[in-house]
């Protein structure tokens, strides 16, 4: 399977990971999800700055805060050839709520980076965390994808 993951940086931030780096996890929430199958997928990822990422929580999710990653699948398109790259959609992430809470939690900014990227991948891919089952399914998953990178469990002790 190939993954092509176009990178947008948008704000002034040195906590920000390697464009390497931010493809290399969601290829990996990709491959450990395991429900594409030899296709060649596309997604966004653009990290923004506080102010635009409150603002498309607003707009978008009627949150008027600031968050550390939104999902925005791209769902179905009717029409396009059975060799066109399936468009996953875009994840926007804040460098710096992500480094905030890294530095409230304890935990390093490498690792709560992968876990953000991977957790906007996940719903991408149709995971979600709304009931109790799939809050299980999906933080599962996750924990997986991060331990086959050596990064413990982001939930233990929350």
């Amino acid at each position: 399977m190939a993954v092509a993951v176009d990178v947008q940086v948008a704000c002034d931030d040195d906590t920000i990971p390697a464009e390497d780096t931010i493809r290399s996890w969601i290829e990996a929430a990709v491959d450990g999800a395991g429900r594409l199958s030899d296709s060649t997928v596309e997604l966004a990822v653009r990290v923004v700055d506080a102010d635009e990422i409150q603002t498309l929580n607003r707009l978008y999710r009627e949150q008027d805060k600031k968050t550390n990653v939104l999902s925005f699948p791209t769902g179905e398109i009717d029409g396009l050839p059975d060799d066109a790259p399936r468009s996953l959609g875009d994840i926007v992430v804040c460098a710096a709520v992500v480094a905030d809470e890294a530095a409230e939690q304890g935990k390093r900014l490498e690792h709560h980076w992968g876990h953000m990227l991977i957790h906007g991948t996940l719903h991408l891919l149709g995971f979600d965390h709304e009931t109790e089952a799939e809050a299980a399914e999906m933080e599962g998953l996750e924990v997986s994808i991060l331990a086959a990178r050596n990064v413990t469990d982001p939930y233990e002790g929350s």
